[in-house]
């Protein structure tokens, strides 16, 4: 049987433009049938919902939209709320963008690695938050949605980030998946093997993320290059497991192999688990300096609009 997930509940980036004449009340309204519908259609045949998609501004503050000014934060409890009451078996999903790592943890010191806490923390704080409030909240999902060529929030978190930030879900309660990755090379420098960047992101941040026990899993976001919403949102590039002429790529089995591996490594006790260590010295191929202090860091307060449409 195929598990099927259910991508997103309550989004303001694809909501109807009629919302917008709509009072308090009434949007409130629109938003519990619209759940109420929707999960209730595919009550029993869904397995897990993304509930709320990305409520987070950039900086980690919640991101002004339509849902926020009208209903307050409470939109986002609420639509959990919802959800439980249209199917009480589902599992239920808090999905954002850029949250993928927690901190600068990395072994190797000569690695550049930027700090990814900010957003991260918020969003953990946030769900924290919502199940101590006894919201039906069963799980977050990372969107992974990397670029190799990233520097400062946009950098490709380290495995061992990647590890501690699942592992703090876990002492709260909550599941983990990557929900959308694809791994951006095309803006790389010149002279940069690109398929061996990609490949050592797929490989490394998978196994990574499925040696931890509260991982459900990880979804693609689309399987071939010829078919790519970075072509159409951003520009031209390769991002996923086959290329456009439906070939496997290096990454496909990177990602194979790393799951394999997993196989093994699940079978240890979670104190082994932990204790597992990531060889990404060859990341040092690749990786872009961060940039030097004279030319500026860009700041994202005040910034509403979703990570990607930044990127």
């Amino acid at each position: 049987a195929m598990n099927v997930k259910g991508h997103t509940l309550a989004w303001h980036v694809t909501s109807p433009e009629w919302l917008n004449n709509k009072t308090s009340y009434e949007l409130s309204e629109a938003l519990r049938r619209h759940i109420y519908t929707t999960v209730g259609h595919f009550r029993d045949r869904v397995d897990s919902w993304d509930v709320v998609n990305e409520s987070l501004a950039p900086n980690g503050s919640l991101a002004c939209h339509l849902f926020l000014e009208k209903l307050g934060p409470s939109y986002i409890e609420e639509s959990f709320k919802w959800a439980r009451k249209a199917d009480p078996n589902v599992l239920l999903i808090y999905n954002d963008n850029k949250v993928e790592g927690f901190g600068n943890v990395n072994k190797y010191s000569d690695l550049y690695c930027f700090n990814h806490s900010k957003k991260s923390n918020r969003m953990f704080d946030l769900v924290k938050t919502l199940k101590e409030n006894g919201t039906p909240i069963d799980g977050v999902g990372l969107q992974a949605h990397f670029n190799a060529a990233g520097v400062q929030e946009g950098r490709v978190p380290s495995p061992e980030s990647v590890v501690a930030n699942i592992q703090r879900y876990e002492e709260i309660g909550l599941q983990v998946n990557i929900s959308e990755m694809d791994v951006r090379v095309s803006k790389l420098p010149a002279g940069i093997d690109k398929t061996r960047a990609q490949t050592d992101i797929y490989r490394d941040i998978v196994k990574a993320s499925y040696s931890q026990k509260n991982f459900q899993g990880v979804t693609f976001w689309g399987f071939t290059d010829k078919h790519t919403w970075v072509s159409d949102f951003y520009y031209e590039d390769s991002p996923l497991l086959w290329n456009a002429q439906y070939k496997r790529k290096p990454a496909y089995f990177a990602v194979e192999d790393a799951i394999k591996a997993v196989v093994e490594l699940r079978k240890m006790n979670s104190t082994d688990r932990e204790e597992i260590k990531f060889d990404i010295s060859s990341w040092k191929t690749w990786m872009v300096p961060e940039p030097t202090p004279s030319e500026g860091e860009a700041t994202l307060d005040g910034v509403s609009k979703p990570d990607w449409m930044l990127s």
